[in-house]
This record gives structure tokens, sequence and C-alpha cells, in this order.
């Protein structure tokens, strides 16, 4: 016969086993995606400092595609003076700048697909939005603030609280713009997040956090002007593309 004590010491132990196993599940999938993200930025020898970090990507496919978001990827190069786009590969005083080129865009959907050249990364594997469900746990790894806080990899907890569409019709016609007209013809949904995103992760991949199988890429600028239009102050929640408009976007590669 088990006493008092003891019952609630064998309950604490289950209690513990529980509780703890999701938290060492993510631990496990943070490892193993961790070498698949990386920085996103130009650099330039003459700038000080030559690089200049604008987002955050991930290696998908034959690793050597990045996937990231649209408006990461500056408009024009400074090409007299030689400013490269490129990733930033590792982390702290290991990271390394490789140059790519642009090899896709879908500015509807924020997307952009870059390629690389030499060793392949790791890549992430994609899975069907479609197949998201709101409440399910997720995840995103990224550089929040780029290098203020240097080259290191930050992953944040996330439940997908919403799955909305994009853009909802308004009482006011004077609210409208062009963006958000464009979205109601076309209508398409977008993941909203309980966890809180910063400038730099743009472009992080949002995972499962028990297979790290990506459903979404986060996106700081392109649906809040959307969706957020009216309000003036920031209010803390973060957006999320699809993963499968990223499938798309790869079908479209140029062999």
């Amino acid at each position: 016969m088990l006493t008092f004590t003891r019952c609630l010491s064998v309950l604490s132990l289950v209690c513990f086993i529980v509780t703890s196993a999701p938290a060492a599940e993510l631990a496990e999938t943070i490892k193993s995606v961790k070498p698949s993200i990386v920085g996103i930025g130009t650099y330039q020898k003459t700038r000080s400092p030559p690089l200049s970090f604008r987002g955050t990507g991930f290696a998908v496919g034959d690793g050597l595609s990045i996937i990231t978001n649209a408006h990461v990827i500056p408009d024009m190069l400074d090409s007299e003076n030689k400013e490269t786009l490129g990733i930033i590969i590792g982390s702290g005083p290991s990271a390394a700048f490789r140059p790519a080129v642009l090899a896709g865009l879908d500015k509807e959907h924020d997307l952009a697909h870059l390629k690389i050249t030499g060793t392949p990364l790791p890549p992430m594997k994609i899975g069907d939005s479609n197949a998201a469900l709101e409440g399910q746990g997720v995840a995103f790894t990224g550089f929040p603030l780029g290098m203020m806080l240097g080259p290191y990899h930050s992953t944040h907890r996330a439940t997908i609280a919403s799955i909305a569409p994009l853009a909802l019709p308004v009482r006011n016609s004077s609210r409208l713009d062009p963006k958000m007209i464009a979205q109601l013809k076309s209508p398409s949904t977008i993941f909203q997040l309980d966890g809180t995103a910063y400038p730099g992760n743009s472009g992080s991949p949002l995972y499962d956090t028990e297979t790290g199988t990506v459903v979404g890429v986060i996106n700081m600028v392109f649906v809040k002007g959307i969706k957020e239009s009216a309000i003036t102050n920031p209010s803390g929640i973060t957006y999320a593309i699809p993963s499968n408009h990223v499938i798309e976007l790869l079908k479209r590669a140029t062999p």
C-alpha cells in the first residue's frame, strides 16, 4: 500500500515527465533545424560595416534554395561598388557570408527564392499548410533585431491562434488602398500567432515543434500593412504566410 507521501512523489514524477517531454522534443527540433536557418543581407567591402543584415531565411529542396520574404530583398544593389546579395551561415564567431542570386519572387505573398552555390545546407521539409490547425503548437527561429544581438539563432514558441483572411472588407471605402483591393479580389489566408516576432525575424520558418516541418514563413511588414492598417500602435500580433505559397514559388523556379 502506497503512503500519501509516496503517492505525492509518484504524481510529482509523472507530472515532471509529462511537462518536460514537449520541452525536450522542441530542444531536439531546434538542434536539427538551426543549420538550415540563415541570415539574409548584403556585403560591400568598402562599407562600414561591410555586412548589412536584412532578415532571416531557410534552406529547402536541394539545400541550395533559400526562402525568405520578398521585402527583405533590396530593390537595387550598388553594383558599382560591388555590393553583393547573400546569406549568413553559421553563428557567433564562425558566421560567414555566402553570395546568392534571386531565383524567384512572389510579391503577392511576400516571398523570395534565392539560390546559392557550393556545399548544400541541410534543407527543411515543407509541409502542407492546409493541414495546419488553430491551437497547433509551433515555433520560429531567426535573428530578431539582426546584428544588434549578434549572429545567434533565437527561437520563440507560439500557437496558431487564428487562420484568417489576409484582407477583410472595410465599412469606409476611403480606407481602401490598391494593395488591399488586390487582396480582396484574390483572397488568401494567413496564420495569426500568439508569439511575438521582431524586426529581423522576417523570413523565419514557422515549423511544427515536434517534427520541424515548415508550415509558414514569418512576416513582419507586408501582412501588417493590410491587416492592421488602421492601427497606429503595434499590437504584438505576429503573422505568417502559409507554406503552400512557398511550394508554388519553388515550382516556378527555372531548372
